[in-house]
């Protein structure tokens, strides 16, 4: 377990520990997770100073809902949160703990403000009707949940940065989580020099000046993936919605269709007293294509729909994260324009007391300033010089402020490439998980349907045709 005095919100630096070690000690390579590679075994030969670096895996799973603290105004559910891991920040490769879904919560606002640069997937709304309703316990709503949650944990272990946080680490081992859930350690960091001068500068209208044509790509690009999945979420509804309106009563859908069809049948056969049987064996052929109908809507549409609603939220962090970086650079360019007025400053001062300039010759601007500080017995060369030692002193300190911020901008611009990557490479591995799942159900679907049509088939067969 975490020791007494070791820091869970300690944060794994942007670059990746050079010696990595494994549990087994042993030459076997680490699974590789879905759809890209999380093992240290793999080849590094052709990777980038810019590509991301998987220094062994996590294979995470969220099970077992219980509701705690039943009967009780304080009940909530608990979930085991289970992992496999050979990464060596873990004291053990298969660490286990109980956590609720505000444990969850304070996780990922912890990770967010940890690592401003990486994409922390989202977690699931609170605000649902369940909440109201009062049904937030039944079984429907905790397995959905859990889902929810599994698919939330799956993808912090899928991010080679996320993966070896010492708080991620303590929320699968801590026994004492809550504690830190209730007191969480480290002072608040306090406001500098650039966030002091810059967030009264920017404002929701500024724009980055020199975009970097990259990060435009970036943004087309996310652009259009999520003008994709809306448009792909709101198709699916729609069809969801003719299928298997989600009531468990025959309605004005597909499924309700071939339930009344199934009782028109089932009509003829009181009148065709001949092929009685016969029809009613098509009636019930009829109910079970309809059960089958609405058994896909429930296991494979509504699964796959969730799951698309999901990814897009991902996207929408994936977004976030590219606003920030352009934040950061637009942080960098107010800063060098503030540099530049204030040295202006500076410099028409120093032309004003050497006589080499008159203030008249430097704008209306300054000639204004001026008359005001004549009016207020402050335009003497005194007070002048004593202005431009404030000055001095102002401008180195925007001299630092804005090398800082420009290496702060090129150092975030470097981990926004390398996040973009990550987040491709688990975007791919998601669509090919959703996709997959969405396949099978189908061909589960249609596999079952013709087993049904097909036995009905000798029954009709049956029927004798006199001429």
């Amino acid at each position: 377990m975490l020791g007494e005095d070791e820091d869970v919100f300690d944060s794994v630096t942007w670059e990746s520990p050079s010696a990595p070690v494994a549990y087994d000690g042993g030459d076997a390579p680490a699974p590789s997770g879905p759809g890209f590679r999380q093992s240290t075994a793999e080849s590094e030969d052709g990777r980038g100073p810019l590509d991301p670096k998987w220094e062994g895996y996590l294979i995470t799973s969220v099970k077992d809902p219980v509701k705690e603290l039943a009967e009780t105004k304080d009940a909530y559910v608990s979930y085991l949160v289970s992992a496999k891991t050979n990464l060596p920040i873990f004291s053990t490769p298969n660490p286990s703990a109980r956590r609720r879904f505000q444990d969850f919560v304070f996780l990922r606002q912890h990770l967010a403000k940890d690592f401003p640069a990486c994409v922390v997937p989202p977690l699931p709304d609170k605000h649902r009707l369940e909440y109201v309703t009062g049904d937030r316990f039944s079984p429907e709503f905790m397995e959905r949940r859990r889902l929810d949650l599994h698919r939330f944990l799956q993808r912090l272990s899928r991010h080679p940065t996320l993966q070896r946080s010492t708080l991620l680490r303590a929320f699968f081992e801590s026994t004492e989580w809550h504690q830190h859930v209730a007191h969480p350690p480290g002072p608040e960091q306090a406001t500098g020099v650039i966030d002091s001068i810059s967030d009264s500068l920017l404002n929701a209208f500024s724009r980055v000046r020199k975009p970097d044509d990259r990060f435009l790509s970036m943004r087309e690009g996310v652009d259009k993936f999520e003008e994709g999945i809306s448009l792909s979420e709101r198709l699916f509804n729609r069809v969801r919605s003719r299928t298997n309106d989600g009531s468990l009563e025959p309605g004005e859908d597909l499924t309700g269709d071939y339930h009344d069809l199934a009782v028109a049948v089932q009509g003829l056969g009181f009148l065709e007293s001949g092929i009685t049987d016969p029809l009613n064996h098509f009636s019930n052929t009829l109910l079970e294509f309809s059960a089958l109908l609405r058994h896909m809507t429930h296991n494979t549409t509504d699964p796959f729909l969730v799951h698309l609603h999901s990814l897009l939220a991902y996207s929408h962090a994936n977004r976030a994260v590219l606003k920030l970086r352009d934040q950061k650079q637009m942080d960098f360019e107010e800063l060098s324009d503030y540099l530049s007025g204030v040295t202006s400053e500076r410099d028409r001062l120093a032309a004003v007391i050497s006589g080499r300039a008159g203030s008249t010759g430097l704008g209306l601007s300054s000639y204004l300033k001026d008359r005001v500080d004549a009016f207020r017995g402050a335009d003497d060369d005194r007070t002048r010089v004593e202005r431009m030692r404030k000055l001095d002193v102002k401008i180195k300190e925007l001299q630092d402020a804005v090398t800082t911020a420009h290496e702060t901008s090129d150092a975030f611009s470097d981990e926004t490439l390398r996040e973009q990557k990550i987040f491709q490479y688990a975007k791919e591995a998601e669509m090919k998980e959703m996709l997959g799942n969405y396949a099978d159900g189908q061909i589960e679907f249609y596999k079952a349907a013709m087993d049904e049509w097909e036995r009905i088939i000798p029954v009709i067969q049956r029927i004798r045709v006199d001429v």
